[in-house]
């Protein structure tokens, strides 16, 4: 052994401990104590069968004492899930402590009629709408606005405004939504629904921190001043977010495939990458001083609730009777 070293040293090949001290060092991310624990949010979609509708509210339930800002129940392409929709947020706001956000699409509807289903909503409690243009029906070719609809996400804001004086929150692309016609045309559009009077965006999940940190340098170019809150998928399935992805205009990076490589067979493993890399991710946001997290649970508490532990959330002592 002491042969081979000394053979290395000699042929100029520096040996290990040599290596690990030259090299350069890389600074480690601040303590979690040092930051406080950030603003959550999570995102439910409504049960479609009586297992997930179980499924449902046992991560709602995991997940409730964390006090999170808010919690979104989506709405499918159409209106396709809207009486599964309501029912869920009706029952958030009955039987639960929790802020819930309903998502509201502007396909398929006349503006009255988005307008009543709003009006709905404010009377059962909920004041907090996610503002959507939405995607076009199954069968359909690409979105057309309903003739007597609401034509985009910034009209649809407009309107829910008129209607009550609703939170709104609007979506955001740090990739650029697949069917804008440019980066800038996207950014206009995001700069539209915020002068619309939405007070937060949530952007589409992303894997590289550098593309959200960079979008935040063009959000602020553009005047645009609200939150632009990151969202958050935490992946265990790598193989269904591969080709949700590729639909959606998400990128995924070459490394993370080989992160899940050979991982199809065995879930348990799965989850632990799935964990260290989405707390890999918000943790280095949350050194660049992002302070405010919307996560994408997929009906599952596992993963976000162990992410949001690492951020800082610890659940909150309930309220004496």
């Amino acid at each position: 052994m002491n042969h081979l070293a000394d053979h290395a040293a000699s042929a100029g090949t520096p040996g290990t401990l040599q290596r690990w001290l030259t090299g350069p060092r890389v600074a480690g991310l601040p303590v979690p104590t040092e930051l406080p624990p950030p603003a959550l949010s999570f995102e439910f979609f409504p049960p479609r069968t009586e297992a997930l509708e179980q499924q449902l509210w046992s991560c709602v339930r995991r997940l409730e004492p964390l006090a999170p800002r808010f919690v979104s129940v989506t709405y499918g392409a159409g209106g396709t899930t809207q009486e599964r929709t309501h029912a869920t947020l009706s029952r958030l706001v009955r039987e639960t402590s929790l802020t819930p956000a309903a998502h509201l699409t502007c396909v398929g509807a006349s503006q009255g009629e988005v307008d009543d289903v709003a009006r709905r909503y404010w009377a059962d409690g909920v004041r907090h709408i996610v503002a959507l243009r939405g995607d076009a029906p199954a069968g359909e070719e690409g979105y057309v606005p309903h003739p007597q609809g609401y034509a985009y996400a910034a009209d649809l804001v407009a309107g829910l405004k008129r209607v009550a004086d609703f939170e709104i929150s609007v979506a955001a692309y740090p990739e650029t939504h697949p069917t804008a016609s440019s980066a800038q045309h996207d950014l206009d559009n995001l700069k539209r629904k915020i002068d619309a009077g939405a007070t937060r965006a949530i952007t589409q999940y992303f894997f590289d921190t550098e593309v959200f940190l960079r979008f935040l340098d063009r959000c602020h170019a553009a005047g645009i001043t609200v939150p632009i809150v990151p969202g958050i998928l935490p992946v265990s399935n790598f193989n269904q977010v591969r080709k949700f992805s590729a639909m959606c205009g998400a990128s995924v990076p070459d490394w993370m495939g080989r992160l899940f490589e050979g991982l199809d067979d065995d879930p348990e493993t799965r989850r632990m990458v799935a964990a260290a890399l989405a707390a890999e991710q918000v943790r280095l946001l949350q050194a660049n001083g992002v302070d405010e997290f919307h996560f994408y649970t997929l009906n599952r508490a596992d993963l976000t609730y162990a992410i949001s532990h690492i951020l800082g959330a610890r659940p909150k002592a309930a309220p004496a009777a």
